[in-house]
């Protein structure tokens, strides 16, 4: 089964836009063109309830067909593995129910086989879930609030790398900060299969502005056909041509 390069944006934010199209609408968009949207929102550890601003946190990935989560800062970095690698899973499932519907008729899921069936089907899942191509497009919130948070960020995204390029299929990343100096959004990492290049970047960011989610969002999706349009004429490291 081929399942091609599964796309994500995560998008790492504590708090509501307020600059800008509205994000949720913008994930519906983005969700259209085959990338999913991934949310995590961190709490500062001593909130003892959740800012309201987090609420759209769900939405956004709801409407990005994604996974939402809402942390404290202080376990953030599981979280950015487990939420990459959750909507990596659901995504696939979408693969094989479309080809089960194909194979056993258009009302037929993989929730409906038998369970011997299933935890067959689920072995396909977890296969493709090691040997797939992924490319996640990271963009954190550096917002006046995130100020403190950033370090954490920072340890994230570096255990992210290590884990996923523990996978057996190819793993790129790249990472975006918003609001950006005179755009949505700032590009801090262009795609690069590792993410340890970031430590001296993370360092020199200055956080503040206003947070508008819906264009940073907006852009990052463009950056997936920019990367398609620049590689489809230049071979890539693998040996072979990627189309745009």
């Amino acid at each position: 089964m081929k399942t091609g390069t599964l796309k994500q944006i995560l998008l790492i934010t504590d708090g509501c836009s307020n600059q800008g199209e509205d994000p949720a609408q913008v994930a519906t968009i983005i969700a259209e063109q085959g990338i999913t949207v991934n949310v995590i929102g961190i709490l500062e550890d001593d909130d003892t309830e959740e800012p309201t601003g987090l609420l759209e946190v769900e939405e956004i990935a709801s409407c990005g067909q994604g996974v939402s989560q809402i942390v404290y800062k202080q376990i953030l970095s599981q979280t950015v593995q487990a939420v990459t690698k959750q909507a990596m899973t659901e995504t696939l499932q979408g693969v094989v129910n479309q080809e089960l519907k194909q194979i056993l008729g258009n009302q037929q899921t993989m929730e409906e086989l038998p369970p011997e069936q299933r935890g067959e089907v689920m072995e396909v899942v977890d296969e493709l879930g090691e040997t797939c191509d992924l490319e996640v497009l990271v963009l954190v919130d550096t917002s006046a609030s995130m100020a403190n948070k950033l370090p954490t960020v920072q340890e994230a995204l570096i255990d992210l790398s290590i884990s996923m390029n523990a996978r057996i299929g190819r793993s790129r990343f790249s990472v975006y900060q918003f609001p950006g100096r005179k755009k949505a959004i700032h590009q801090l990492v262009d795609w690069t299969g590792k993410l340890d290049s970031i430590t001296a970047i993370f360092s020199k960011l200055a956080s503040g502005g206003v947070t508008p989610t819906g264009p940073a969002l907006k852009e990052a999706m463009h950056q997936f056909g920019k990367k398609s349009l620049r590689r489809r004429f230049l071979p890539n490291e693998y040996g072979n041509i990627e189309e745009a």
